[in-house]
């Protein structure tokens, strides 16, 4: 039988979900009969191709996120995004209480630390987003694993039931973290 084909992308974010999944240590190997990374951070495979089963972690917050977002739904079956910034917009969100100007200048000129400063224009740096956006607010989703991060047995548990060919509602009590 086929391995069932996955692929990851983190947006703007800590990359605490990777970790998690990580964190599922030994039931990677059993994972891994079943099933195939393809383009993750993972990996270092930097271009989709079609897979069963694609994960996204992080918000969206600037073009680049947007395009990877429709890029990865674009080329899998079932999206699932992991975390609380894919899901809600997570801490990332805090930005949305002010303006974009407000944020770089801030962040950029007004810092105690910053001497000097100036708000910097690359093609290599894309712009922000007016708002931080959760994924679903750009692509659609199919399934949801929230926290901060999810706990390796929340993430286990949803990829468990992708691969029966269930789509995962998490139990309450994988929606907290112990």
């Amino acid at each position: 039988m086929a391995k069932v084909k996955v692929a990851t992308a983190w947006l703007d974010c800590c990359s605490g979900c990777h970790m998690s999944f990580l964190d599922l240590d030994e039931a990677l190997i059993d994972l891994a009969d079943v099933m195939e990374l393809t383009a993750t951070p993972i990996t270092d495979i930097k271009e989709f191709s079609s897979v069963d089963i694609g994960i996204i972690e992080g918000s969206v917050s600037n073009p680049h996120d947007e395009e990877v977002a429709k890029d990865l739904r674009a080329n899998c079956k079932i999206l699932m995004v992991l975390g609380d910034c894919a899901c809600f917009g997570g801490i990332n969100s805090m930005r949305n209480l002010f303006t974009k100007e407000e944020v770089l200048r801030r962040y950029y000129i007004e810092t105690e630390s910053t001497k000097n400063g100036k708000i910097p224009s690359s093609e290599d740096i894309p712009p922000l987003l007016e708002q931080v956006k959760p994924v679903n607010q750009v692509v659609k989703v199919d399934c949801y694993v929230p926290g901060c991060p999810p706990s390796s047995k929340a993430i286990h548990y949803a990829l468990t039931e992708l691969l029966e060919g269930r789509i995962p509602v998490l139990p309450s009590e994988m929606m907290r973290f112990d």
